[in-house]
């Protein structure tokens, strides 16, 4: 420091050390002079308007949560996306007998007396009320990094919180050094602290600047592993060799061993490299047992635990000891655990290695889900007990105060959290480190009061022995354990100097174990078939090339065993407290091919209350659900893909949040940015914590997204408080809508081809005999999918087989079968089900039920599955959808203007979920269509209505056969942008000309005051009064369908053979409590399907051919068994020995 600014220091120092009297009469002053300390520019002039206020005094900020209480408050000084500082003005004693004010003299006034338990008290709250304007703020303002609580003229105390998302906010940069008296500022360092403080906050991030040197550490040993590899050694090997090398670096970096000793020694071994491994295994050997080193001539601390116990040491080439000594001129003490472990994972596998660039977890998304689940409710214990800690203080009950903060650290040394999934250990360690912060207050706390605690140095303290973990991957299980203690010394020796750790070193508790976290099993044998010979399958991943079509198809060669899992059950879970973690994102339709048939069918079996649409995690969530129900932990968050609200998922949750006693989730967020550790892929996620008994919740929805470097997206929250629904969401109970009756069987996914072969483009249709071959125009159809629909059809054909036999296409149609012949089949014999493999000329789902409800319909609805903006047309009965397309079957446009109405989508919205990286709705048929209460039928409306619709439509059609590339959704964004009232870009405003979107507009304005009028609803209804009422509405129409009365939408092909006591002109009232009238079959084959599959899902359960039968007039039984038994293959009924259902 310079001359001048020692002296400036000292100034400072000596004119506010002697402050006293009331804070408001020096805090800005003092403030003010310490800018002009730091170099930082001082607080700005406040103004009328906040939004401009971004570094004044007396910054005002509503209360917005009841813990704080209402109205208004003023920061004594904010910087915006820095700091919320609060100010208090202490006191010196002058009489030094009584601590808590009782008989003392002061010199001056002020909020307690210094050094008192009263001044604890004071500051305590200080904190607390920063805390409270930092939650206060807007989400348009965000939450700052840090709190700073000052003591005018005596000290200034640091809080960070560096996510920014309403974490809690920790001593910084620990709970020794948190605290700044004033003569402090002498030390340059702690003046740059505090200028970063006020200018560039998120550079103290200790996890940002680790990150970087953690990422540069991994690729070395990457480098290193390669070589050994290509050497000889096996990857098993490698690894464990490296991870002893890289803890020795740690070691002497960090103290444990002496400074540069190992480096020193490797470097000396250059030229004589048969030497290393018995000269390494000679400290290895001393630090198992702590002994004396011959290499090192010390002695060396006992280390034990399981890194050691194989001492083994590699031989190296001269190359590859090079590779080695430049790692370990690295600054290990700065390895950042919390993505370390995922690093080294990837740098010591081969298969991962070329991952190592890739993105991966930020350490503020583990944390998103990691502080709610675990330390929200000890940090809740923590506040309880301090505030009963000050209550005794005040009545100078200082030994009752100790005996309460020591009970509660004996409570944080024996909490245990459970990670049943923790691949490398990165949500334990940061529970792990946060877990030391709030262990830091509490020994804080007792220091202040005179317990010179050496808790931590006796062994009574938070460490890794109460972070348990399941973990397949036998690897990643001893990565953890090992970054585990790595971020445990990291914590020692940042709080305690030079003060050696407790011996051993480090410990093998056996705390993270190897094994599956949902089941466990006797063993495994492989499945035969009849002459006893192994049942296999493709292995799903390898292709050979068709001598033909030049295409890859799978390879029949590569086989992998159908094994059987000998007495499955449900795995269990060690004992802990809380449970926190990230399972496999693995779909229900992968866990065959991932995980193998025999394990899905085991998983099935053993938990045959999952739904087996059921996505892997749902099954973490299901075991951690009926732990927390029956009081065996107290609490679980899991990370989950975004699908979690769609119903097959969000069916879990129901089950446990309707049981007795109930589950409440208690945190959530449901859609949010997240990086597969797996593969540093983007997707989406939602958060969830879940808790025992009927609780309210918060919800936090991501408002904004910024790219975030190697760090994941960086993401502002909004908050929400309420009781939180099993579809995620706070208010209406969308979730629990029932389906209707009247909406039965018009929706549908369009087909799933399994078979891209089935796909021709016009040219190949007419080769193949279209135009040509009599009847061949009825299966070569125009093809839509999503993306057709959304931007531009791409102008293909399907080839649709759907009720040919396969001796009849090869008569008829020759050159079609040889064109799927060599196509379609290879992929599909190699296909799970036996019904693809069977029937391989028929798409995989070739929505038989479906085609019923189009026949006759000269076009029908459309929507595409998942999209952006929620847009329904009418495609020709001529076009066959892809199943990412969801049908509607109704040629009225009077449905169409419903369905694209503002109510409709308001509630599609709320109904369906989000999926993809992209974070787009989706239209669950499920979910969205059949709970929708349409209104109730008036002529004049429904005509209004229809022919506003017809507009619509005619209009779209229109301006794209005008302009050829013009697509729906760029339409519809620009639309977005015209409703919100932003500027339009250059390329907007010739999509706006294209598509008249001004009139596209005008448009759906009127249609939605029709459909709004039509419900006699005010248009002026926000999202989530139509949410309301629309459930409402549900509610009513369900039980008016209980009682007999359903308003079918098409009531001639839903109930044929009702019988109506009132019948609305389009929507029909129809009693249900009357059978089906005696009617003929129908002589179409097509009808005939329909009118059995009507009559069998008017049945209460199972019946038999001739019950059926007996339904129709002089129909035969074996007749109608011969249709039964059809719709049974096309999976539109169900058999049970000799009787049928649906």
């Amino acid at each position: 420091m310079s001359e001048t600014g020692s002296t400036d220091t000292a100034a400072f120092i000596a004119r506010w050390e002697p402050s006293g009297g009331k804070e408001l009469a020096n805090y800005q002053s003092f403030l003010i002079e310490l800018c002009a300390l730091l170099g930082v520019a001082p607080p700005e002039p406040t103004t009328a308007d906040d939004r401009h206020n971004a570094y004044v005094f007396e910054r005002s900020v509503p209360f917005l949560h009841s813990d704080i209480g209402s109205g208004t408050g003023r920061i004594d000084l904010y910087k915006r996306g820095c700091f919320v500082l609060e100010t208090k003005q202490g006191v010196d004693r002058h009489i030094a007998t009584d601590p808590f004010l009782k008989s003392e003299t002061q010199t001056r006034k002020g909020h307690a007396v210094r050094g008192t338990g009263g001044w604890d008290a004071a500051m305590y709250r200080a904190k607390e009320q920063a805390e409270g304007y930092a939650r206060s703020l807007s989400p348009e303002e965000g939450r700052p990094p840090f709190l700073v609580v000052v003591d005018v003229g005596h000290c200034i105390e640091l809080y960070s919180e560096f996510s920014c998302s309403g974490g809690i906010y920790r001593p910084f940069p620990d709970s020794v050094s948190y605290r700044i008296p004033l003569r402090k500022l002498t030390d340059a360092d702690t003046r740059d602290r505090l200028r970063r403080v006020w200018t560039d906050p998120l550079s103290l991030d200790p996890s940002r600047r680790h990150a970087r040197v953690t990422r540069d550490l991994a690729v070395k040993l990457a480098d290193l592993a390669k070589s050994l590899e290509f050497s000889g050694h096996t990857s098993e090997r490698v690894g464990e060799f490296l991870m002893r090398c890289l803890f020795t670096f740690f070691a002497e970096d960090i103290g444990l061993i002496p400074e540069k000793s190992f480096s020193t020694l490797i470097e000396g071994l250059r030229g004589n490299t048969e030497l290393f491994p018995d000269t390494v295994q000679d400290v290895w050997k001393a630090m198992r047992d702590g002994t004396k080193s011959v290499a090192l001539r010390r002695q060396l601390l006992h280390f034990n635990g399981g890194l050691f116990e194989n001492a083994e040491a590699l031989p190296l080439s001269d190359v590859q000891l090079e590779l080695l000594i430049e790692a370990g001129k690295a600054d290990w003490r700065h390895v950042e655990p919390a993505i370390f472990g995922t690093l080294l994972e990837r740098a010591l596998n081969p298969l991962d290695r070329h991952k190592l660039g890739a993105h991966y977890t930020p350490r503020e998304y583990v944390e998103r889900l990691v502080l709610p689940t675990v330390i929200e409710p000890l940090t809740a214990e923590w506040e309880a007990v301090k505030a009963k800690a000050v209550a005794h203080l005040r009545k100078d009950r200082v030994t009752a105060a100790k005996k309460l903060l020591k009970g509660f650290h004996h409570r944080l040394c024996t909490v245990r959290i459970l990670d049943p999934a923790c691949g490398s250990g990165n949500f334990l360690y940061v529970a792990f480190e946060h877990l030391k912060r709030l262990e830091g207050e509490v020994l804080t706390f007792l220091a202040d009061l005179g317990e010179q605690s050496r808790l931590e140095l006796e062994g009574v303290t938070v460490d890794p022995h109460q972070l348990l973990g399941l973990e397949v991957n036998p690897q990643a299980a001893i990565i953890t354990d090992m970054v585990l203690w790595i971020g445990y010394l990291q914590w020692h020796f940042r709080t305690h100097g030079n003060v050696m750790p407790p011996t051993p070193v480090i410990r093998k508790f056996k705390n993270v174990e190897c094994g599956d976290a949902v089941l466990a099993w006797d063993s495994t044998e492989p499945l035969t078939d009849g002459d006893g010979n192994p049942v296999t399958r493709w292995d799903g991943v390898t292709f050979k090339t068709h001598p033909v079509t030049g295409e890859d198809i799978p390879d029949e060669t590569a086989r992998v065993p159908f094994l059987r899992y000998l007495n499955p059950r449900p795995a269990a879970w060690p004992d802990a407290d809380y449970v926190v973690g990230n399972p496999p994102f693995i779909g229900n339709w992968r866990m065959r091919q991932a995980l193998g048939d025999g394990y899905a069918e085991a998983l099935r079996h053993t938990y045959p209350e999952v739904s087996e649409s059921a996505d892997y995690v749902m099954y973490w969530w299901h075991l951690a659900g009926s732990l927390v129900r029956a009081e065996k932990i107290q609490g679980f968050g899991f990370i989950t893909t975004n699908s979690l609200p769609m119903i097959n998922n969000r069916k879990i949750l129901q089950r446990h949040m309707s049981a007795e006693p109930p589950l409440s989730v208690v945190f959530a967020v449901p859609d949010h940015p997240w990086v597969d550790s797996a593969d540093g892929a983007a997707v989406r996620i939602a958060m969830t914590v879940g808790r025992k008994g009927d609780l309210p919740g918060r919800i936090c929805r991501v408002l904004t997204e910024e790219p975030g470097g190697n760090e994941g997206m960086k993401v502002s929250l909004s908050e929400e408080k309420g009781k939180i629904l099993a579809d995620l969401t706070i208010g209406a109970d969308v979730a629990g809508a029932l389906p209707l009756r009247a909406n039965f069987e018009l929706s549908c996914p369009g087909v799933k081809l399994h078979g891209s072969g089935f796909i021709v483009t016009p040219e190949e249709a007419k080769a193949l005999g279209l135009g040509r071959i009599a009847g061949l125009e009825r299966h070569i159809r125009p093809y839509r999918n999503g993306r057709d629909l959304a931007q531009s059809p791409r102008g293909v054909l399907v080839i649709d087989l759907f009720g040919l036999a396969i001796e009849e296409i090869k008569s008829r149609f020759p050159e079609i079968y040889q064109w799927i012949l060599e196509r379609v089949k290879p992929e599909r014999d190699q296909n799970n089900r036996a019904s693809y493999r069977d029937n391989w000329w028929i798409f995989g789902e070739p929505r038989g039920n479906f085609r019923p409800a189009l026949h006759g319909l000269p076009r029908y609805i459309a929507t595409v599955e998942t999209a952006k903006h929620r847009i329904f047309v009418f495609l020709g009965q001529e076009i066959l959808p892809d199943n990412k397309l969801v049908i509607i079957a109704s040629d009225d446009a009077y449905h169409l203007g419903v369905l694209s109405s503002r109510i409709h989508c308001v509630w599609a919205l709320a109904a369906g979920g989000r999926l993809g990286v992209g974070n787009d709705p989706v239209y669950n048929k499920t979910r969205c269509f059949e709970p929708f209460s349409f209104p109730a039928f008036d002529e004049a409306q429904t005509a209004l209505i229809r022919e506003r619709a017809e507009a619509l439509d005619a209009h779209r059609w229109r301006q794209q056969s005008l302009h050829p590339g013009l697509g729906l959704t760029e339409q519809y964004n620009v639309l977005e942008k015209l409703r919100a009232g932003e500027a339009l870009t250059p390329k907007e405003r010739t999509i706006h000309d294209q598509g008249l979107v001004g009139v596209l507009k005008q448009l759906h304005d009127d249609l939605d005051a029709a459909v709004f009028s039509a419900y006699g609803w005010p248009t002026t209804l926000t999202d989530q009064e139509i949410l309301e009422r629309l459930t409402a509405l549900n509610r009513e129409r369900a039980a008016e369908e209980k009682a007999g009365c359903v308003r079918w939408l098409r009531p001639s092909f839903q109930n044929p053979y009702g019988t109506a006591t009132e019948t609305q002109t389009e929507i029909a009232l129809v009693r249900e409590d009357a059978p089906p009238l005696a009617a003929p079959l129908p002589k179409d084959h097509t009808a005939q399907l329909q009118a059995v599959r009507l009559v069998l899902s008017a049945c209460q359960g199972p019946v038999s051919a001739s019950e059926v039968a007996a339904r129709f007039p002089k129909a035969r039984t074996a007749k109608v068994t011969a249709l039964l038994e059809d719709l049974v293959k096309l999976g539109l009924a169900k058999k049970e020995g000799e009787r049928f259902f649906v």
